[in-house]
C-alpha cells in the first residue's frame, strides 16, 4: 500500500493570522511615537518660522526702515530697490499663511504708532513701519502640535503650553532654552 504524502508548500490560515496579528500589535505601539515625532518636527518648523521672522525684522529695521519694523509678512517679502531678494522667504511671504500645521502671523508690537510712512522704507511697502512688532505661530489644529510660539522686537522667542493663538501682549509665555 502507497502512502499519499501531504502537499506542504505555502502557509496555513492560521500562520498567515499570527503574522497579521503581530503586524497590527508592532503598527499600534508604533503609531503613536510616529505621530509625537512629526508633532515635534511641525514645533521645530514654527520655531524655525519665528527665528526667520526675528532676522528679516532686524534686517528690515537696520537696512529699510530707519530702526523700526515691518507689522505684515507682505512688507517683508518686498525687495528693496534695486535689489531682488526679499527680507524673507517665499514660505512665509504673507500672514495667515500656513507652514508646517503651524499658521503664522506678524503685526503691531507693544507701540502701534507708525514713525516710518509707507513711502520712507526701502521697498514701499503697503504699511507704515512701527517701533516695535510682534510674531506668532499657533497650531492648525491638536495633531499639528500642543504649544504656540511668539516674538517680538526683543528676540526672543517664547511658547505658549496651551496652544491659544499670541496677542501682543505674550501672557502667559516662557522663553525658549
Amino acid at each position: 500500500m502507497k502512502m499519499k504524502m501531504r502537499n506542504t508548500k505555502g502557509f496555513t490560515l492560521i500562520e498567515l493570522l499570527i503574522v497579521v496579528a503581530i503586524i497590527g500589535i508592532i503598527a499600534a505601539i508604533a503609531v503613536p511615537g510616529l505621530l509625537r515625532a512629526r508633532m515635534s518636527g511641525n514645533e521645530a518648523s514654527a520655531i524655525g518660522s519665528m527665528r526667520a521672522v526675528n532676522s528679516a525684522e532686524s534686517t528690515y529695521s537696520a537696512s529699510c526702515a530707519a530702526g523700526n519694523y515691518a507689522i505684515d509678512l507682505k512688507d517683508l517679502a518686498l525687495a528693496p530697490t534695486g535689489s531682488t531678494s526679499a527680507f524673507i522667504s517665499p514660505d512665509l511671504a504673507s500672514n495667515g499663511i500656513t507652514k508646517s500645521g503651524y499658521t503664522v502671523n506678524i503685526g503691531v508690537g507693544t507701540t502701534a504708532t507708525p514713525t516710518v510712512a509707507t513711502t520712507a522704507t526701502c521697498n514701499s511697502s503697503a504699511n507704515a513701519a512701527t517701533p516695535t512688532y510682534f510674531g506668532e505661530a499657533h497650531p492648525v489644529s491638536a495633531s499639528t502640535g500642543t504649544r504656540s510660539f511668539g516674538t517680538d522686537n526683543r528676540g526672543t522667542i517664547f511658547f505658549n503650553i496651551a496652544g491659544a493663538t499670541y496677542t501682543n501682549a505674550m501672557t502667559p509665555a516662557n522663553p525658549l532654552q
